[in-house]
């Protein structure tokens, strides 16, 4: 029993932005699951349900929480992309030499957030 190797876990393993960006895409793409597709039935419900429904869902939306939210969910897109990329990368056999490993788990979420206050400044500016 003592010659069998140890099964790899925190406590072994060093973090580093890999494993951050790895984690971050789990749950970003939970996130976008289950918040995205809340505000997706509520938009299309009160699309369907007339002037009224849709009046109230514009209103929370429009607000700061509603905001808060929408900006959310564009940053856990963008960063959910992002990782994505990465991942498309190295599933390819690029990108497995530890520097751009490492330069690119890091870029990951700094473009999210990059590319998410682009969308809304657009949005906005508009």
């Amino acid at each position: 029993m003592s010659n069998r190797p140890l099964s790899p876990h925190l406590q072994i393993w060093k973090w580093g932005p890999h494993m951050f960006t790895s984690i971050l895409h789990r749950v970003t793409g939970d996130g976008m699951a289950l918040v995205g597709l809340a505000v997706l039935l509520w938009w299309l419900g009160a699309m369907a349900s007339g002037p009224e429904a849709y009046a109230t869902f514009s209103a929370v939306a429009t607000s700061i929480p509603g905001y808060v939210v929408l900006v959310g969910l564009t940053w856990a897109f963008f960063s959910h992309m992002m990782s994505g990329l990465r991942h498309f990368v190295l599933d390819i056999g690029a990108g497995y030499e530890l520097t751009i490993n490492k330069t690119w788990s890091t870029l990951a979420p700094i473009l999210g957030v990059l590319l998410t206050i682009a969308f809304w400044a657009i949005i906005l500016l508009k």
